[in-house]
């Protein structure tokens, strides 16, 4: 799963790592986007087709929902099922997003049943885009949601180790497939990181709480 990742790239500089086009949002920094904020999404804006990079609510609330209350709100989508699933077809099918990231936290259970939070960035220094589905609800009174669910896929042999499922990544050349911009099979993009792509280190249990939010949460543990 994902449910806790950092953003801190500013919206200038993820507007040209993505080519998007229009008004940029006024967003601050975050070491630890947690559920329920909102955080920077890149989608194909529905007028134009043009990429746009907009704030959007983290917790898919579907257009077809009738209680905002009783809203499930789901964070994660699963790859196997999320071109069939009635909570994600119709998203997967027209409404794909790029999450931008510079890294995303994952939890292992120790042998004393404490949860020792992780870091995961790429290798290579660049940023992680994120699989991610986008919806846009509307109230009878005419109050507007946009939200995003970000897609899971099965740990490769890295992750494994601290979790059985991680964040579908994206490279590069296959931004275009995924926002539907060029044509072919966004199905076939829905598999794990390739083994050498991400690096994995511990870090403050700090990063625990959504409220602490500051670089110093990506900092390494020493060595014990």
């Amino acid at each position: 799963m994902c449910g806790r990742y950092a953003s801190f790239l500013s919206p200038d500089a993820i507007a040209r790592l993505f080519h998007t086009a229009g008004a940029l949002p006024n967003v601050a920094p975050s070491w630890n986007v947690a559920p329920s904020q909102q955080a920077m999404v890149v989608r194909r804006q529905p007028e134009t087709g043009e990429p746009h990079l907009d704030l959007l609510t983290w917790g898919l609330v579907p257009h077809w929902t009738k209680d905002l209350r009783a809203a499930r709100r789901p964070i994660n989508a699963r790859a196997e099922t999320v071109a069939t699933s009635p909570m994600f077809r119709d998203a997967f099918a027209r409404r794909r997003a790029l999450i931008p990231a510079q890294a995303f936290y994952e939890w292992q259970r120790t042998e004393n049943g404490a949860k020792q939070p992780y870091a995961i960035a790429r290798r290579d220094g660049e940023a992680l885009a994120f699989a991610g589905l986008w919806e846009g609800w509307r109230s009878s009174e005419g109050e507007v949601l946009r939200s995003f669910a970000i897609v899971v896929t099965a740990a490769n042999a890295t992750m494994a180790p601290i979790h059985d499922r991680m964040p579908v990544i994206v490279e590069p050349p296959d931004w275009p497939l995924w926002l539907g911009e060029t044509e072919g099979d966004a199905a076939a993009l829905l598999h794990p990181a390739a083994e050498d792509t991400l690096l994995v280190w511990p870090v403050s249990t700090r990063v625990n709480q959504p409220a602490n939010n500051a670089a110093d949460l990506l900092a390494p543990l020493p060595a014990a």
